[in-house]
C-alpha cells in the first residue's frame, strides 16, 4: 500500500470572526432555575492558557497600602489587572478571584463602593468568586487580598 502526500502549500482552515468570537468567551456556568448571582458568576468554563496570581494586596510599588477598605480593593484590582496584562489577559479572562477579608461586616458595608470600583477596573465581567473573612494577612494593615486566576483563549 502506498501514500502519497499533497504537493504544494497546506491550507488551514481558520476560524470565522463569529467563530473566533465564541470560542475566546468563557461559558458562564448558571443552572437552570437558579437564581442570577449579583456581582459574580456560580461557575465558568475556559480552554486556554491559565494565569494565577499570588495574593494580591493594595499596595503600590513602593508597597505603600492605600488608606482605607475601599481604597485598598481599588489598588488590589488594579495590581491584579496589571498582572494579568503582562502574560496578555484582559478583564473577560479572568475565571476566578477569591477574596480574604478581615472584616465581613467592612466588606458588606461597602458593596455598593465595591461595585462601582470593580466594574471600572473589570468592567461587566463577572468571574466565580468565593469570599473568606481570616483573622489576619501577613501584611498586618491590609483589609483585603485577592487571588486571581484567569485563562486566555488559545
Amino acid at each position: 500500500m502506498s501514500v502519497t502526500t499533497p504537493k504544494g502549500p497546506q491550507l488551514a482552515v481558520l476560524p470565522t470572526a463569529a467563530e473566533d468570537d465564541t470560542r475566546s468567551r468563557a461559558q458562564v456556568l448558571q443552572p437552570s432555575g437558579w437564581p442570577m448571582p449579583k456581582g459574580y458568576a456560580n461557575g465558568i468554563a475556559a480552554e486556554g492558557r491559565i494565569v494565577v496570581t499570588g495574593g494580591v494586596i493594595g499596595w503600590d510599588v513602593e508597597e505603600r497600602l492605600a488608606d482605607g477598605f475601599g481604597a485598598q480593593v481599588r489598588q488590589t484590582l488594579s495590581n491584579i489587572a496589571a498582572i494579568l496584562a503582562e502574560a496578555g489577559a484582559r478583564p473577560e479572562h479572568l475565571v476566578r478571584l477569591t477574596w480574604y477579608v478581615v472584616d465581613m461586616d467592612e466588606y458588606l458595608a461597602n458593596l455598593k463602593e465595591l461595585g462601582k470600583i470593580y466594574r471600572t477596573i473589570f468592567g461587566a465581567h463577572y468571574s466565580a468568586m468565593a469570599l473568606l473573612q481570616v483573622v489576619r494577612l501577613v501584611e498586618k494593615a491590609a483589609r483585603v487580598e485577592i487571588e486571581a486566576t484567569a485563562v486566555i483563549p488559545r
